[in-house]
């Protein structure tokens, strides 16, 4: 048997595999109720929304970016 054959074939059947593996999550996804579904989205929303968010520091001024791409290219 060829060698390229033997590739194409464990391809094809590469393919095969995967395409199941498909249409098994696609059936399990497709198993929750609409109810099912809403209340897990709003779970996870709300586990979200009480956590705290990280303060968000202030945009650098226009000198120091030009400070920081200057130290960045001497390090090279």
């Amino acid at each position: 048997m060829n060698v390229w054959k033997a590739l194409g074939l464990a391809g094809m059947v590469g393919v095969a595999a995967s395409g199941a593996l498909v249409v098994r999550s696609e059936r399990k996804r497709r198993a929750y109720a609409p109810d099912e579904v809403r209340d897990q989205l709003q779970q996870r929303f709300a586990a979200v929304s009480e956590e705290p968010r990280p303060a968000v520091a202030p945009p650098l001024s226009r000198g120091k970016q030009l400070i920081g791409k200057l130290r960045f290219s001497r390090e090279r």
